[in-house]
């Protein structure tokens, strides 16, 4: 059964209900220019290959051994092998909710496997970051200790997405606390969680250290654990694995999605622009002076409504996908690929496959892809078979 939570965007929060909103129009390259036109999906060579069914999957990770670890939204975490999906290692049902787009949004690893990071909402709605330690490929329950919280003022836009960065740190993703149009300007607020990504270092302090570098760490009023700001609901982000570079899916309001793009070099810092901007668009004021523009965007149209950012692919299985930028739309389903060069996308492919709701992706320990549809069906990328 499909479920199709809260508004069309359901994600704009949560995506698994999730909310990304979004839908082509071919989007612009970057500042309002036209994309580059699509290139055939029979050069693409992708076929999606339905590896599990789970309980509307929201997230997954690579973990120990060469296995993927996914998250349900219920409150569920099961390990997918070449077996299939083994039963729950981790429940927090009786913790979390469904209702709005709550509910087990994010899980990561820390670079040794030695941690499980978990992201979700609890009864109260609040976003909760928890550890749990790993020994031998299993959880260890007794571990578990509350990294870091968020109250939140509405049950969409939670965010979610965690993931471990080249420099071994933890990034957080969260939305700007729901509603719509950002009701209290938490995107520009450096006094907020709310509408940030954070980087934090969990395995120093209590209960986290602010690591070096942090860009608002010395700045009167500004939350240090900040690293990049102005953004509406980063549903999923991920590092580029050969690169180091951070892309975001940032689902839009209700004219544009866009894809933000950072360089491994960066120290952080970035204004992604909202609720100043939507994509390249004036939503609420005037274009903040420091706005760092989305380095690919798209208009909504009746079938894309809700971006959902993926995995720069450098797998060995699809080499038509090397080093490009696979993403889906949570309403429209289609895998696309973004062709990019120094921070620019050169050009856009419809793969010509269709993972349903796709409220996320997964990258394998050996680099290659999952799309998840939050009906529960799990795919891998696979190169296509030819006639």
């Amino acid at each position: 059964m499909k479920v199709r939570m809260g508004s069309p965007r359901i994600v704009s929060a949560i995506v698994g209900s999730f909310c990304l909103v979004a839908t082509l129009a071919l989007p612009s390259a970057a500042a309002g220019e036209k994309a580059p036109p699509e290139k055939s999906a029979k050069k693409a060579g992708v076929a999606l290959s339905k590896v599990a069914t789970a309980k509307n999957p929201t997230a997954g990770t690579a973990g120990p051994d060469g296995t993927v670890w996914i998250a349900e939204r219920p409150g569920t975490v099961r390990v997918l092998s070449d077996k299939g999906l083994g039963d729950p290692v981790l429940d927090i049902t009786k913790e979390t909710t469904n209702d709005g787009e709550r509910g087990l949004l994010g899980l990561a690893f820390d670079p040794e496997f030695e941690h499980l990071y978990i992201a979700f909402t609890n009864l109260e709605g609040t976003s909760t970051v928890d550890e749990f330690a790993v020994k031998g490929g299993e959880v260890q329950k007794d571990t578990r200790r509350t990294v870091l919280t968020q109250e939140q003022p509405y049950a969409n836009h939670n965010g979610g997405d965690l993931a471990f960065g080249p420099d071994g740190m933890l990034y957080i993703a969260f939305g700007d606390g729901g509603s719509g149009g950002d009701p209290h300007d938490n995107g520009q607020n450096l006094g907020t969680f709310l509408g940030k990504m954070l980087r934090i270092d969990p395995g120093k302090g209590d209960p986290y250290a602010i690591p070096e570098g942090n860009p608002f760490a010395d700045k009167p009023g500004a939350k240090p654990e900040i690293w990049a700001y102005g953004l509406r609901n980063p549903w999923r982000f991920s590092f580029d694995a050969a690169k180091g570079d951070m892309l975001i899916g940032d689902v839009g309001q209700s004219k544009r999605e866009e894809i933000d793009w950072a360089p491994a070099k960066s120290g952080g810092g970035e204004n992604y622009g909202w609720s100043r901007m939507e994509g390249t668009l004036a939503f609420n004021g005037e274009e903040p002076e420091n706005h760092v523009p989305p380095v690919f965007e798209y208009d909504h149209t009746p079938s894309r409504c809700s971006v959902t950012g993926g995995y720069v692919y450098r797998g060995q299985k699809v080499k038509a996908l090397k080093g490009k930028y696979v993403f889906s739309d949570y309403c429209e389903g289609d895998i696309r690929a973004l062709s990019m060069k120094n921070g620019q996308v050169t050009g856009e492919t419809n793969l010509g496959v269709n993972g349903g709701e796709v409220v996320a992706f997964a990258q394998g320990g050996d680099k290659e892809l999952y799309a998840l549809a939050i009906g529960g069906d799990i795919y891998r990328l696979d190169p296509a078979k030819r006639p």
